[in-house]
Formats: C-alpha cells, sequence, structure tokens
C-alpha cells in the first residue's frame, strides 16, 4: 500500500472526462477519498451541466495547477436561439421567449466572426466569480442585484459546426477566465432573440485532451487495482 500511496503523493495529473451532474468538487472529493491523498486540485472549474476534460493533480503536481489554468480551452456545444434563461443555461427555467423566423444561417456564421479577439466579458451572473467575498450565484439565487466586473478574454476560433435553427451546434478555442455562457447570452443579444446553452462539452486544455481522459468510474476501478497489486 505504501508504493502506491507514495505515487499519488509524489506527484500524478490526471485526466478526468467529467459526467453530467458531477460538479468539480465531487469529482476531487471521490479521488480524494479513494487514494487518501490530502494535496489534490483540479486546474479549472466545470460546471454540473457541463461534461468533458478535468484535470486533477497529486503531490507536487498541484504545483502545476496555476500553469495548467493558464493554458487555452476548446469546447464544443449547442445553444438554443429564441429563449433565454437567467443562468444562461438549463440550471434555471425559461424566462423569455421572442420569434426566430428572421434568423438565417448567414446571420449567424456573421455573428460569430465578431466574436474573435480580445474583448471584455461580463460573467454570468449564475457563477463563480466574487463579490464582496461572496459567490455571484449566492446573490443570484436571492434575486439581488449586482454588478459584474468586465474582464478581458479572447476568442481565437469560433466555428460553427451545424444550424438546424433554433439549434446551433458549435466549436470555440478561447482563453482561460472566458465563459463560454456569457458568449451565448451576447450572441442571443446580437441575433436581438436571446439564447440560452443547452450543452456543453470540454475538449481540451492546452495540449491535453479528453480523448485521452477516463470516467470517474473507471478511474475508481484503475486505482482500487493499483491498491490491491501494491498492498
Amino acid at each position: 500500500m505504501n508504493l502506491f500511496i507514495n505515487r499519488y503523493n509524489i506527484g500524478k495529473t490526471i485526466l478526468v472526462d467529467k459526467s453530467l451532474d458531477w460538479t468539480s468538487f465531487d469529482v476531487v472529493k471521490k479521488i480524494r477519498n479513494t487514494i487518501k491523498c490530502k494535496k489534490i486540485g483540479h486546474a479549472g472549474t466545470l460546471d454540473p451541466l457541463a461534461t468533458g476534460l478535468l484535470i486533477l493533480c497529486t503531490g507536487k503536481n498541484t504545483k502545476k495547477i496555476n500553469e495548467y489554468q493558464n493554458y487555452p480551452k476548446e469546447y464544443t456545444g449547442t445553444f438554443i436561439l429564441g429563449k433565454t434563461t437567467p443562468s444562461h443555461d438549463l440550471e434555471t427555467e425559461i424566462n423569455s421567449q421572442k420569434t426566430t423566423k428572421n434568423i438565417t444561417e448567414k446571420k449567424i456564421i456573421e455573428s460569430s466572426k465578431s466574436f474573435l479577439g480580445i474583448q471584455n466579458q461580463v460573467p454570468p451572473k449564475f457563477s463563480a466569480v466574487k463579490i464582496n467575498g461572496k459567490r455571484a450565484y449566492s446573490f443570484a439565487r436571492k434575486n439581488e442585484k449586482v454588478k459584474l466586473k468586465e474582464k478581458k478574454i479572447e476568442i481565437f476560433k469560433f466555428e460553427i459546426i451545424s444550424i438546424k435553427i433554433p439549434e446551433v451546434d458549435f466549436k470555440i478555442n478561447c482563453s482561460k477566465g472566458t465563459y463560454i455562457r456569457s458568449i451565448v447570452r451576447d450572441f442571443g443579444k446580437k441575433m436581438k432573440c436571446g439564447a440560452y446553452l443547452s450543452k456543453l462539452r470540454r475538449t481540451k486544455i492546452g495540449m491535453f485532451s479528453v480523448d485521452k481522459a477516463k470516467n470517474i468510474h473507471d478511474i475508481i476501478k484503475i486505482i482500487n487495482k493499483e491498491k490491491i497489486e501494491n498492498n
């Protein structure tokens, strides 16, 4: 067992393909309890309603977390035109609806091009951004109004994969700190019909790809097997 424990205390990087409805903290807690390693953290939160790549670091590899967090990210997803929600995704219920009859594929593609480059972005009010020491979502859930500060981000690539109005599938490459929900919110404003994010998957963080990641259940099986082999 000591060999097993030492391997994680020395430092490992674990690539997790996070499933729907798991929080990033849930994943960290599950693996921490399995490997019995106190020093463990993740390199960039994924919303519970998002899936895909989550990087976990243990032991001395936790020193690499800041480095990994600064890497550009790649996401794929789907947004729905003509409807909005307070959280800009499916965490909250639809609160407005407008027609999409004047929306064309050409307008959608042209609008996506306008998002490229360095820009200021307002985070979603349902987010973990801190305001006076409290998370923004804690104010939002109480319907308390707060002003969120703009943050500088960069969109390197915004590709429209498929259009079946009102559904739009996309792929986006962006800098650290970019909120895809905010991109969708602002896209809906440009289209003058609103939009919300219905599906999101993180596929890359720097050179790390979700293709090399495993789901939490498979990772736990591998860890338990290592325990037996090194006992």
